[in-house]
């Protein structure tokens, strides 16, 4: 554990809403098990919160390799699935891109990110992690 905490944040989810502590994020639950409820989905949420804390990393580990580290793009496709045993698992992609990087450029920085954040790789068989560059298609 670190001993040097950067930043700290408190959320709570109660009666179908979220916030956060600093009342930046409030916003309205959807859960996989009542599709009725209108709100952010979990998947939503995963997706946009991995997007975010990548993109962070991404943006960091782009100055240096690039000048233009404020055109990183981090997109995120967040997936929630049930093994056989009911426990929920996720499966999240993402891809990295920046303007102007050669492919071999976009792919030295999506593996300084992926290193950099905290969650990357395989979550002990509960959360798999894809950190890839992009083509030319997903900006």
């Amino acid at each position: 554990m670190s001993d040097s905490w950067v930043r700290e944040a408190t959320a709570t989810a109660e009666g179908g809403q979220l916030r956060t502590g600093d009342g930046k994020l409030s916003t309205a639950l959807a859960s996989p098990l009542a599709p009725h409820c209108n709100g952010l989905a979990p998947e939503e949420l995963l997706a946009a919160a991995f997007a975010a804390c990548l993109h962070h990393a991404a943006v960091e580990a782009a100055t240096s390799v690039t000048d233009e580290a404020h055109t990183v793009q981090v997109r995120a496709q967040a997936r929630l699935g049930r093994d056989p045993d009911g426990c929920y698992h996720a499966d999240v992609r993402a891809s990295i891109a920046a303007v102007g990087l050669t492919r071999q450029q976009l792919a030295k920085l999506a593996d300084r990110a992926d290193r950099l954040w905290p969650f990357s790789g395989n979550g002990g068989g509960r959360h798999t992690l894809t950190v890839i560059p992009a083509t030319s298609g997903d900006r």
